[in-house]
């Protein structure tokens, strides 16, 4: 009975291999509006290369354990997670209060050292941010939100 259960969990694991969810390959494109309208930095695009893209834009680089499944749900889940709640790649349309709104998270996340997830950087160390790193997002990020400040607003 035990030999049958351990072969039947083998066919099925094996099985599910060929499903997967629906992979985060956008247009790299989709980024560009959000890129001209905040405007930051070289050393800031790098670093949301790096750290923020892949769940936070729908241009994913997944990593070859990506292909295992149940990590490549796991994974699918930290991407639409993400995406929910910060995603560059549908700034476009967002009213000035939202995007205002969305910086704001955006500083706290990353001074409290909340962003990038350690989940994330376990495996992408090159993720993790330095002090030096957090100071300059967090400053060009308090500089949108002073442009966005300035915005008219609709009446």
């Amino acid at each position: 009975m035990g030999k049958k259960i351990l072969y039947f969990t083998m066919v099925v694991l094996l099985v599910v291999q060929f499903f997967g969810p629906e992979k985060n390959t956008g247009d790299l494109t989709s980024i560009d509006y959000f890129y001209k309208e905040t405007n930051p930095p070289e050393d800031v695009k790098i670093i949301l290369k790096e750290s923020c893209n892949d769940c936070h834009s729908d241009i994913t680089r997944y990593p070859w354990y990506n292909n295992i499944t149940p990590i490549n749900y796991w994974l699918n889940s930290h991407i639409e997670n993400g995406k929910k709640h910060f995603n560059i790649s549908n700034w476009e349309g967002n009213s000035v209060k939202r995007k205002d709104h969305k910086f704001e998270e955006l500083i706290k996340m990353v001074e409290e050292k909340e962003m990038p997830l350690n989940s994330y950087t376990w495996v992408h160390s090159e993720a993790k941010l330095s002090d030096d790193q957090i100071k300059s997002v967090v400053n060009w990020a308090k500089l949108v939100r002073v442009k966005y400040a300035l915005e008219p607003k609709p009446e």
